[in-house]
């Protein structure tokens, strides 16, 4: 199985990703792994990436995620997922690929992204991202407000991991 920590920036991503790894055994990727450098560096300009941009970065997902399929491997990966087209590129098998979307309310991304060092997301950003958002209706959807650990025991329990 792989699961998808989806969201947008500030949400916990890789922090509750990397735990729900560690605490399952499985391998843990970050998507922000997987762009290509002209991605970095057009997001470290402070410009939102278009759907052009994002082709070749969810393919490389996509693959990392058939490959540990096909391995029968576990893993966790993140990746902000954020519009439903992104997500039929990544889900290539709904009953082996489980989503999961952490959410939460703006001053609280916000705060996040801002107390963060040498990322290239930017705050700004955030709005970007909140309106590209469509919600995914087969996730299970967590609240990002309790401490990483209560998240990851409450998608090892929705989940039964």
């Amino acid at each position: 199985m792989v699961i998808i920590v989806m969201g947008v920036a500030g949400s916990g991503k890789t922090t509750v990703g990397e735990k729900l790894a560690a605490a399952l055994g499985w391998s843990f990727r970050d998507a922000d792994d997987f762009h290509p450098p002209e991605n970095v560096a057009k997001m470290s300009a402070g410009l939102p990436l278009d759907d052009h941009d994002r082709a070749p970065w969810l393919a490389a997902i996509r693959a990392h995620i058939d490959a540990c399929l096909a391995r029968g491997e576990g893993s966790v990966v993140t990746c902000s997922a954020l519009k439903a087209a992104y997500r039929r590129v990544l889900v290539a098998d709904p009953a082996r690929v489980k989503l999961v979307h952490l959410t939460g309310d703006f001053a609280l991304l916000a705060a996040r992204i801002g107390s963060r060092q040498g990322h290239f997301m930017k705050p700004a950003m955030l709005h970007s991202q909140l309106a590209t958002l469509e919600p995914p209706p087969d996730a299970l959807a967590v609240d990002i407000t309790p401490p990483p650990d209560e998240i990851v025991a409450h998608i090892r329990l929705a989940l039964a991991l």
